[in-house]
């Protein structure tokens, strides 16, 4: 099968640039043809479909921030080095990811008008929340804008700024439901959370299908997981809706130590604490090592997490997981056998669920080989030739 794999990223920025990239891996040593189109950036890992790339957009400077809004509306040079792509791979499928602004969804409307079959894995919740996050100005939880974009402009929700805000809601208001529907054949949807939001914001069930992320469950296999250190571990973006000031509080209180693994706009804010140690950003040899021997990962977020990979690679390395439960986290997680779950931004459950972790006999070695199970690349890639088969 040929597919052709977009995502506004090409090189290892986030979630959905390791998913991507994991992805156009596994598809690959299944025997399928893989093309990818992605934003042009110096980081861009080396391709040879990188030609096709459309240059990076300039946030900075006037000139850019218009190239940008013309580009979330689906004009300029994304049309025309897509269309290019599209006639020089011939690809039966196009699976998109995380593509809004600086590639837009004329991708899904460009190869669905050629008979192509559409895919779209959602990552966060751009097509119901203008922010993409369901934060209202990045701080409580908000579902407004599920019925109507209007609120983004009234709370001012993209960076605290009217004129930020008004381009997300012109975005949102141009690729309204209707017509990202028309387009697509199948929304793939990591949570089961993810999918509920999907229809509750009026998105037909018959075109939502829940399938769980992978990972790379051979590298996460280790030769003793009972091998555990005195500490618990965090790994991911230093940042308020991570629940990042719940849990330095609460652990700066209690004995036990802390490893935070990672980097993020809290990092100059976030006390110091003789049990807390920052580590900063790691690579996986490093991440592999803290979170397979750690009693315990926590997830402290405090929005609608959709299907975090941190969970999923802690798990398979044989390490429980307390989650907050919110979004998708609670999916990932068997009470009292993979890990606990505590009240979303409540101090007093998070330091209850603390405690609890640290007096729970967990088999480590269950836990990895379930969930390495439950996460296999090759689960995965058959259920997904399924869907690409039948969408």
């Amino acid at each position: 099968m040929r597919v052709l794999l977009c995502n506004k990223f090409y090189y290892r920025r986030g979630g959905d640039c390791t998913y991507t990239l994991n992805l156009e891996s596994l598809l690959r040593a299944s025997g399928h043809d893989v093309a990818v189109f992605a934003m042009e950036t110096p980081e861009a890992l080396e391709t040879s479909w990188r030609s096709y790339f459309p240059a990076e957009v300039d946030f900075a400077s006037a000139r850019g921030k218009l190239r940008l809004l013309a580009r979330s509306l689906g004009l300029g040079d994304v049309r025309t080095r897509f269309v290019r792509l599209l006639e020089d791979f011939r690809p039966d499928v196009v699976h998109l990811n995380n593509i809004h602004t600086q590639l837009s969804p004329v991708l899904a409307e460009l190869a669905h008008r050629r008979g192509i079959r559409v895919v779209w894995t959602l990552h966060d919740y751009k097509l119901l929340c203008p922010r993409y996050d369901c934060l209202r100005r990045g701080e409580t939880v908000c579902e407004s804008c599920f019925a109507g974009k209007w609120p983004v402009l009234r709370h001012a929700c993209m960076k605290n700024s009217l004129a930020a805000s008004a381009m997300a809601w012109l975005e949102a208001v141009t690729w309204h439901r209707r017509r990202l529907v028309a387009c697509t054949d199948r929304f793939i949807c990591p949570s089961a959370f993810m999918a509920e939001k999907m229809a509750q914001g009026g998105f037909p069930a018959e075109k939502l299908t829940t399938c769980c992320n992978f990972t790379d469950t051979a590298a996460c296999v280790r030769e003793d997981y009972a091998v555990r250190g005195d500490y618990y571990c965090y790994v991911g973006r230093l940042s308020h809706e991570k629940g990042m000031e719940t849990l330095v509080g609460v652990a700066s209180r209690l004995p036990h130590p802390l490893v935070v693994v990672g980097d993020g706009p809290l990092r100059e804010t976030l006390p110091e604490a003789p049990n807390i140690t920052y580590t900063g950003r790691k690579d996986w040899a490093d991440i592999k090592r803290i979170v397979g021997e750690a009693r315990f990962l926590v997830i402290p977020s405090e929005w609608y997490e959709n299907n975090p990979l941190s969970v999923i690679e802690a798990l398979c390395l044989g390490t429980p997981v307390l989650g907050a439960a919110i979004g998708g986290i609670p999916e990932l997680i068997e009470s009292g056998v993979s890990g606990m779950t505590f009240s979303a931004g409540d101090a007093e459950s998070l330091s209850a669920g603390i405690a609890a972790m640290y007096a729970a006999d967990f088999s480590y070695a269950d836990i990895a080989r379930a969930a390495q199970a439950r996460f296999s690349p090759a689960s995965y890639c058959a259920h997904l030739m399924n869907l690409y088969q039948n969408a």
